[in-house]
This record gives C-alpha cells, structure tokens and sequence, in this order.
C-alpha cells in the first residue's frame, strides 16, 4: 500500500515556481477570456481600464504595457477614492476600484517575476 502512495507521487510532475505562484495567487489565464484573479475575468472591467489608462489600454492582455501604465492607472483611483467623486456610468466605488488596484498589483507581481525577461 505504501508503495503504491509512493508510485503515485512519484507520476505526478513537480509545480515549477510559476505555477505555485499563479495558484496561490489565484491568477488564471485563458486563451478566450485572458487574465482572471480572483475569479474576475479582468477583460470584463475593458472600460475602467480604458478611463484609468487614458485610453492607452483597453484589455488587460498585455503585462508589459499594464506594468509600464500601472503608476498613472493607481494614480487615477487613488484621486477617485481620495475625493470620494467616483465616474457613475462604470459603476466605480471605493471597494471596487481597491479590488482593480489589487487585481493589477498581483499582475504586475507576476509580470516582473516570470515574464519580464522574456
């Protein structure tokens, strides 16, 4: 029996260090829908990330581009949430956008480990 336990952890191919990172961060990739973190397929918040990046950005598939525009992005919802007077027409609120600035930092966190050199 313990043979058997042990045939079996020995089929089951090693995570390599992005894989552990994407698990426990919650970050997924699909080829249809792109980035997902935290269950929240990012692609479908396109129009906040148009208003923040000042239309320099309308999907969240390139890391690069999201990496180099990330100070201006976090600058806009810092100003939003600081003053309280959020865009009604993408439904922005303090919870939410905290949540995008998150969502971007794990992608960025991973962007600057595992893709950046690439």
């Amino acid at each position: 029996m313990l043979n058997k336990l042990i045939d079996l952890l020995k089929g089951q191919p090693k995570e390599s260090a992005e894989q552990i990172y994407l698990r426990e961060q919650n970050i997924q990739f699909d080829p249809e829908l792109g980035p997902i973190v935290d269950g929240c397929v990012l692609n479908q918040l396109s129009a906040r990330l148009e208003y923040f990046s000042n239309r320099k950005l309308d999907n969240f598939n390139n890391l690069r581009k999201l990496f180099e525009i990330t100070p201006q992005i976090n600058e806009k919802i810092d100003l939003e949430i600081a003053s309280q007077r959020f865009v009604e027409r993408l439904g922005n609120n303090a919870e939410n956008l905290a949540e995008l600035k998150a969502a971007i930092q794990k992608l960025n966190a991973y962007f600057v480990q595992f893709q950046r050199n690439l």
